[in-house]
């Protein structure tokens, strides 16, 4: 047998579930693919600059990988989705390939995609073999007693404790068989792309490609930061969370590494034992728990809210207020902050996440596929269960989503989880001056609006009034 082993959202040769059964089952050796289609990255799943060339740069870091189990990577370039079915059996005929063999996906497109794949293999003779790699457990797997799916996290990760504590913790698999000889030989990645020419600048040298920085990066963040993690991961100013978001984005890096981690460093342990694994093992868990919705609640794909009574909440349409808050320019310093962090780095703290977007959907009523859509053309680890659900949560019409009258004071936020005012200071320099008792509300030193800091764009307490109104107007509708 001599499979095509397709890669995706699993840019790593260590622990990839299809790549190490078909290196395991091939006996004519190995090929990989890898398919840029940037039309369908750009215009219909919104990826910006930042994720499409972090996963171009992954993709040129897995091609050497492989080359040294004798594997080669070709690449194949289409606008879209539509054209894969033939581009990946033309190369599966060039070499002989007599397989398929990749790892799910679970959006809408990507579900339609791989049936079009595997049919079109399927009808060409080939055998295809569909892996789970992307989640600790397969979505669909984990089930209430009534057979629904869960729709509460806590639930959802105690089921998952229990199915572990019957057949073990999901565990990385060992590493792929090299093999004898390399059929073909590697294309090269593109380092850009033309649908991204002149795209928007960030701090692509903060985020270094490839499994191998990725497994580093899980190591020192293990031994050094791990411990400390329940009570570091909420202040922006420290380096308290583990910043692997961009890796299990492009699956550089696999959960199961991530959770054998941080059992290795809580005495074996999945639960109940230290605080700093225990909190960082359920923010791995709610990652799965956004799969697994996307798969039992597709409508979310579709950009629709989870709470369907929502899809009647008359969002305010201001464009002004949509650009301060992207630009960083709301007058609440650690929203500001926040943002410009996003703008200058292509990524966030994930409390300033839930800070920021409460503020919009909450302070400035906007709606929250705004929020959503402007993260994923920002965001080096844009993830679209993760960052929908996240939208979905701090919105209040998702799964397990903050209650309606839960609104964030951004400014007691502010002075809860950056007391010092360090990160206000670090990415809004021109409040570097003020003391940390005022770098949380400027708006008290009237002066200082004289200078290029704005004055509040809202009042929180009338905004909150308002918002937690429309939501209760509309329970009161629906009674």
């Amino acid at each position: 047998m001599r499979p095509l082993v397709w890669f995706r959202t699993d840019l790593r040769v260590r622990d990839n579930t299809a790549l190490f059964h078909a290196c395991a089952d091939a006996d004519r050796g190995v090929v990989g693919v890898f398919a840029i289609t940037p039309e369908q990255w750009k215009h219909k799943h919104d990826w910006g600059w930042p994720k499409a060339v972090f996963t171009l740069r992954h993709a040129r870091a897995l091609s050497e990988e492989l080359a040294t189990l004798n594997i080669a990577l070709r690449v194949v370039e289409t606008p879209g989705y539509e054209e894969l079915p033939e581009e990946l059996l033309a190369i599966a005929r060039e070499h002989g390939c007599d397989a398929l063999y990749y790892n799910r996906e679970y959006e809408i497109n990507e579900l339609d995609r791989d049936d079009a794949v595997s049919d079109a293999f399927e009808g060409a003779g080939r055998c295809v073999e569909a892996h789970t790699d992307l989640t600790l457990t397969a979505p669909g797997d984990i089930r209430t007693k009534a057979g629904d799916p869960y729709s509460v996290f806590t639930p959802f990760k105690k089921a998952c404790f229990a199915r572990w504590d019957e057949r073990g913790a999901p565990e990385p698999l060992d590493s792929p068989a090299k093999q004898d000889k390399m059929v073909g030989a590697p294309d090269v990645v593109p380092e850009q792309l033309d649908a991204y020419a002149g795209g928007e600048a960030f701090r692509a040298d903060l985020w270094t490609a490839g499994e191998h920085a990725a497994l580093t990066r899980l190591g020192v963040f293990a031994s050094q930061r791990l411990a400390g993690y329940k009570d570091d991961r909420d202040a922006p100013a420290i380096n308290g969370t583990s910043s692997l978001s961009p890796s299990l984005a492009v699956g550089a890096l696999s959960p199961r590494q991530c959770l054998r981690a941080a059992m290795d460093a809580n005495n074996g342990r999945y639960t109940d034992g230290a605080q700093g694994p225990d909190t960082w093992i359920s923010e791995l868990l709610w990652r799965d728990f956004y799969k697994h919705f996307v798969v039992a609640f597709p409508r979310v794909v579709k950009r629709r809210p989870y709470k369907t009574e929502t899809e009647a909440i008359a969002w305010d349409d201001n464009d002004d207020h949509l650009t301060a808050w992207k630009e960083g320019r709301t007058g609440f310093p650690i929203v500001d902050a926040a943002m410009r962090q996003l703008e200058q780095t292509g990524w966030m703290h994930n409390r300033l996440r839930m800070i920021v977007a409460m503020f919009l959907t909450k302070d400035l009523f906007l709606d929250w596929r705004l929020g959503e859509k402007h993260f994923a053309r920002r965001l080096v680890d844009y993830d679209f269960a993760s960052n929908n659900g996240g939208w979905q949560w701090s919105a209040s019409t998702g799964a397990d989503a903050a209650p309606y009258f839960r609104v964030y004071n951004p400014t007691s936020q502010s002075k809860r989880h950056d007391p010092e005012g360090a990160f206000i200071k670090a990415f809004v320099p021109e409040l570097a001056g003020l003391d940390k008792k005022t770098i949380h509300e400027p708006s008290r030193d009237g002066s200082l609006f004289a200078g290029d800091y704005p004055a509040p764009i809202v009042d929180h307490a009338c905004a909150r009034e308002r918002a937690i109104d429309a939501f209760r107007a509309l329970k009161t509708t629906q009674a």
